[in-house]
């Protein structure tokens, strides 16, 4: 069963804060929100012009504010590089923090990714702290019964052959992959080519369109996008997202997808239609 929901990080460019995308949600009647992390306190979040949660909020407040709305947490969104030296000093403490926050919030998994290339390292190397960094946040994950989700939005994530290996490397149910048609489509990537090799391990996707200006400009040259700036199905990866949705139904994948676009709310409504009408 594909779940529809989406991420509160819609509203960041718009600065609006995560009670709006809650009321979006819930007007909307989807099943789930996800939202961003923030390590630490900022002052812009806690005036309500940013939407992800901080690591020192309360999170059963959170939990209570989405049940209230009939949505659930399908995933939070702790994605500091984590490829490297700097993913072993600032993401392991971060990804480990935001999983204890994640079963507090009765939210099952925690995202991860990477961001721009390591260029001190060879691609050997980086690979070679990726799994120590990993190994560090799955003790956690499976003390809590969390799972880290890694998302494509990077040189390494975006390579397919790193990112098998570093499956492989582990197998564990623990350990898993969360799609992105945008991303994978802005990296050059066919992105349901990049899903059948992933499939194994999906739990969990993000749902970006790409608009025409936005694709002759950086796709190729860019390794991931914020979130679509048009609705889903209006952009030059529509049909990309469509036979990604209906491979995961042929497949009979069970699993929770998050729209990303810009907040509007006429974007909204159009992205909810448009998925509905293709789940």
């Amino acid at each position: 069963m594909i779940r529809l929901g989406m991420h509160a990080d819609n509203w960041r460019t718009l600065s609006g804060g995560y009670m709006a995308a809650l009321d979006s949600a819930a007007k909307y009647k989807l099943d789930h929100m996800e939202f961003g992390m923030i390590d630490g306190q900022y002052f812009i979040q806690a005036m309500g012009y940013e939407p992800s949660l901080a690591l020192r909020q309360n999170p059963l407040e959170i939990r209570r504010l989405c049940e209230a709305r009939g949505l659930k947490v399908s995933q939070i969104d702790a994605s500091y590089p984590m490829m490297g030296f700097d993913g072993a000093v600032y993401g392991v403490q971060y990804v480990q923090q935001s999983i204890r926050f994640a079963r507090e919030l009765g939210c099952p998994k925690v995202d991860t990714t990477d961001s721009g290339r390591v260029y001190d390292m060879s691609k050997e190397d980086v690979f070679k702290q990726t799994i120590l960094n990993y190994q560090e946040c799955l003790k956690w994950a499976e003390d809590y019964k969390i799972i880290i989700n890694v998302e494509p939005h990077g040189p390494y994530t975006g390579d397919i052959a790193f990112m098998q290996k570093l499956f492989s490397h582990f197998e564990s149910e623990y350990l898993r992959f969360n799609m992105d048609t945008g991303n994978t489509f802005i990296q050059g990537n066919d992105p349901l080519e990049f899903l059948k090799a992933m499939r194994k391990y999906v739990t969990h996707a993000h749902i970006k369109d790409v608009s025409p200006a936005l694709a002759a400009a950086l796709r190729g040259e860019s390794t991931g996008i914020g979130a679509s700036e048009v609705a889903i199905g209006e952009g030059v990866n529509a049909d990309n997202i469509k036979k990604c949705v209906q491979f995961l139904k042929e497949t009979n994948w069970d699993g929770d997808i998050s729209i990303e676009c810009s907040g509007e709310d006429s974007k909204i409504a159009s992205s909810v239609k448009y998925l509905r009408g293709i789940i």
